[in-house]
């Protein structure tokens, strides 16, 4: 029996399955066509799977060889889907650090925002106070508001004060009952800053500040909107 060599099958292409044939042609032609020599099929840079024997077996290891490719491919394919979804998969995690990074420096800010808050309210408390008097003018009740607002943001307060009360800390609007500098309605919201709110402009003014700087940001955030609206 005489042997076929089959060194050019490639694996997992239509070149394979072209080489294959061709040998399978050449051992099952006519008898014309058959030489008594060993036809050897070679295909350029392909790799050597097996030795086919001629005759009655050709079929069976041509389809064992085309098995093999099958099975080759296969495993490209596989290796490749694996390298994607592990691509992915990294990727994923990359985007799942920068979103927890970002929450922790929002987190972080948010902390700074409330302890300079704490801070400025703790600032305001601490020069809360006022001398006891059964009465305070205009001129020393503004004394004491620049001891306790800021000297960039004064401006801003005093103009607001200006409009509601005229720096007048018993102002009372008979209608509605506001009450106080900065017209607190009802006047009994300023208790929050202290049980002396009726009678203490440093109370009326720390509660006036703490309000501004909690709704509006700042007496100027504040007096920005009372432009417009003319109220706030």
């Amino acid at each position: 029996m005489t042997g076929i060599s089959v060194r050019g099958f490639a694996v997992a292409s239509a070149t394979a399955v072209t080489t294959v044939g061709a040998a399978v042609g050449v051992a099952s032609g006519d008898e014309q066509g058959r030489s008594a020599d060993p036809v050897e099929v070679v295909a350029a840079d392909a790799t050597l799977l097996a030795e086919i024997p001629a005759g009655a077996d050709t079929q069976l290891h041509t389809a064992s060889l085309t098995q093999q490719a099958d099975t080759l491919a296969a495993t490209a394919d596989a290796d490749t889907l694996r390298a994607a979804q592990e691509s992915a998969r990294v990727q994923a995690a990359e985007a799942a650090h920068e979103r927890q990074a970002e929450e922790q420096r929002e987190a972080e800010e948010a902390r700074e925002r409330e302890q300079l808050q704490e801070t400025q309210n703790a600032s305001s408390g601490s020069t809360a106070t006022a001398p006891v008097q059964s009465s305070y003018t205009a001129a020393e009740v503004q004394a004491i508001a620049r001891q306790m607002v800021a000297a960039d943001q004064f401006q801003c307060f005093s103009n607001i004060v200006d409009h509601e009360s005229s720096w007048n800390y018993q102002a009372q609007n008979p209608s509605s009952g506001a009450y106080g500098l900065m017209q607190a309605l009802p006047g009994s919201k300023m208790a929050s800053a202290g049980a002396d709110w009726q009678t203490n402009p440093a109370t009326q003014i720390k509660w006036g500040l703490n309000y501004m700087e909690s709704r509006y940001g700042s007496p100027c955030g504040a007096w920005d909107f009372w432009s417009v609206n003319n109220w706030y």
